[in-house]
């Protein structure tokens, strides 16, 4: 049985300090058919040079330089229009994978007959080297239920070209990844997730998903004009996502005890 080619879509931005773990994390997984396609989102950092600096030693690295600052969702949907793989897996470039995540991942997917899947994961502090807690997935993830708050890390997402062909997001700065995988669940109704901890999100000060008030502007905008929802449904499924987003999903994080040595 052949084994299948992985593409790793990775948007770059100004991460020289973080994308050489990212890189790393990906070159040690277990799972060795992956390719990585690295979208550099015109950084006027170093991130450029670290990336050279890897691939100039491993042909499975591919980089690819946007002429002008677009923002991931686009950077993303140039590197799913790029994939060769039959999977297509997410990694953001200040963020780990565990080694073993792709392995576990995909070989959980083929013996349950899934389109995607995705995994918990650990919340790692910015300048620290250690997670503080573990954000846990849910076991079973419905399509109603993914309508109320993404509970999709997207650094843990995978799905399966063979099935289901190239998914693509709209191109829009913040919750393109929540509108990729409304889009694949819509059609199969639910997943499975693995509840194993899988991957690492750095939590930065600097970070997109740090806004919350544009995050909110966002998801109204994923409701009325990505679903289509007229103005009342949009405004009900808002309130529905404030109560699933502070109230229910604050339940998924657990905190880990200090001097935990997992990585």
């Amino acid at each position: 049985m052949n084994t299948p080619l992985v593409s790793v879509i990775m948007p770059a931005y100004n991460t020289s300090n973080f994308i050489a773990e990212a890189i790393d994390s990906v070159i040690k997984q277990t799972w060795a058919h992956w390719e990585l396609i690295i979208i550099d989102d015109v950084s006027t950092d170093d991130t450029v040079e670290v990336v050279n600096s890897f691939s100039a030693k491993e042909d499975r690295i591919h980089l690819i330089k946007n002429l002008s600052n677009k923002g991931p969702g686009v950077a993303r949907n140039l590197g799913i229009e790029k994939a060769k793989g039959s999977f297509i897996a997410f990694l953001d470039s200040d963020d780990q994978w565990l080694p073993y995540k792709l392995e576990t991942q995909i070989g959980f997917m083929q013996q349950n007959d899934l389109e995607m899947s995705f995994s918990s994961y650990y919340l790692l502090k910015e300048n620290e080297e250690q997670p503080f807690a573990i954000v846990q997935a849910p076991e079973v993830l419905t399509y109603r239920k993914l309508l109320k708050s993404n509970y999709v890390g997207n650094l843990t997402g995978i799905y399966d070209v063979a099935k289901i062909g190239k998914v693509f997001a709209p191109e829009i700065r913040k919750r393109q990844d929540w509108a990729l995988w409304l889009t694949i669940l819509k059609n199969k109704g639910e997943t499975r997730a693995i509840s194993r901890p899988l991957a690492v999100y750095r939590v930065r000060k600097e970070s997109l998903s740090k806004n919350k008030t544009a995050l909110i502007a966002y998801n109204y905008r994923i409701y009325r004009n990505f679903l289509n929802f007229g103005f009342l449904k949009s405004c009900f499924f808002m309130g529905r996502f404030l109560w699933e987003h502070f109230i229910i999903k604050r339940k998924q994080v657990k905190l880990l005890d200090k001097g935990s040595k997992l990585l």
